[in-house]
């Protein structure tokens, strides 16, 4: 199967059906392990993005947060929460098929606080210098929970099995 193809004609199909232009396909040893448009206009959900529901459901199949061994195909390069998921779901490889260069005279999805082109630099910036308002409001009690998590996991401080780059 062609699935760089399958990628285009499910995020085509979402536009065709009134959806956004962005679709998501995960293979894993040849076959499609899961597959989603963007559904953020059909259900009023910010999140619905294409990268996180495929992500969801691979990730329900397979019992695991976990996607090594698996390659992932996304229609345009993808956003900040995207790429965030991404990097915490470890696939082997994330294959994207259109820069934002290159859609942006077709689409523009900036927000009241980014823009796309700007967010990694906004991104980068210490929480007090960034345009979306955030304060701190230390908390002891809120650290216990972490104390908490590492006591219930035997001292350590990583999650189990998750893959790490040393």
């Amino acid at each position: 199967m062609d699935f760089v193809q399958r990628t285009i004609d499910i995020a085509r199909q979402n536009v065709e059906e009134g959806g956004r232009p962005f679709a998501t396909v995960i293979v894993k040893d040849g076959e499609i392990l899961a597959e989603s448009p963007n559904r953020v206009a059909q259900t009023s959900d910010p999140t619905a993005h294409a990268e996180i529901l495929a992500i969801r459901e691979a990730c329900r199949k397979l019992s695991t947060e976990h996607l090594t061994g698996t390659t992932i195909y996304v229609l345009a390069h993808p956003c900040p929460m995207c790429l965030g998921s991404l990097y915490y779901c470890s696939p082997d490889e994330v294959v994207f098929l259109a820069t934002r260069d290159a859609y942006e005279p077709h689409y523009v999805d900036d927000r009241k606080y980014f823009e796309l082109a700007t967010f990694y630099d906004e991104f980068a910036k210490d929480y007090t210098e960034r345009r979306l308002p955030m304060r701190h409001d230390p908390q002891d009690a809120a650290v216990a929970v972490y104390r908490l998590w590492q006591e219930r996991n035997g001292g350590e401080r990583r999650v189990s099995g998750a893959p790490t780059a040393g």
